[in-house]
């Protein structure tokens, strides 16, 4: 019998309560941005430090989560699809780096079940190309600055074309 793995992530992924989320501030692409504020989401849910990404509440959770859930789950921004992957860019390369587990509860599983850890892999690499191609080299500055500990380098892949 096969296990279900999806159904373990997204238990673990309820368990947590969106702690990746906590002082999170994803860049957002015009691309996303238009996507987010076409579904409803408020201009005011949007401000700029270094590039375009979602506010904070006080408490520092996502202004887009409520009763630790997010609001937008099956239209987030590309970095949230991509968790627990992140990433900084390096001339022509985007290097992704793995969160560790005291971040992300679920990487354990990625660990543990390659077929997991090969789709959210190959979902984030999707997800994080598609947001470099489309940011501006000052955001990428910006973003690149930003410090991410406890995290392991897990690929590097090309930089590909740019669309800004």
């Amino acid at each position: 019998m096969t296990e279900n793995w999806p159904l373990r992530a997204e238990a673990i992924c309820m368990n947590c309560g969106g702690h990746c989320c906590d002082d999170a501030h994803p860049p957002i692409s015009t691309n996303c941005h238009k996507r987010l504020t076409a579904a409803g989401v408020s201009p005011a849910a949007f401000e700029t430090n270094g590039y375009r990404r979602l506010r904070t509440h006080p408490d520092h959770t996502c202004i887009l989560m409520k009763d630790s859930m997010c609001l937008i789950h099956a239209i987030k921004p590309e970095t949230c699809r991509a968790g627990p992957f992140t990433f900084e860019v390096t001339d022509d390369k985007i290097r992704i780096f793995l969160k560790h587990a005291s971040i992300c509860p679920i990487v354990p599983l990625l660990k543990e079940v390659p077929e997991a850890y090969g789709q959210q892999f190959d979902l984030a690499v999707q997800n994080i190309a598609n947001l470099v191609a489309h940011l501006t080299d000052a955001e990428i500055d910006a973003i690149n600055r930003i410090d991410e500990p406890d995290t392991d380098l897990v690929a590097e892949i090309s930089r590909g074309p740019r669309y800004v």
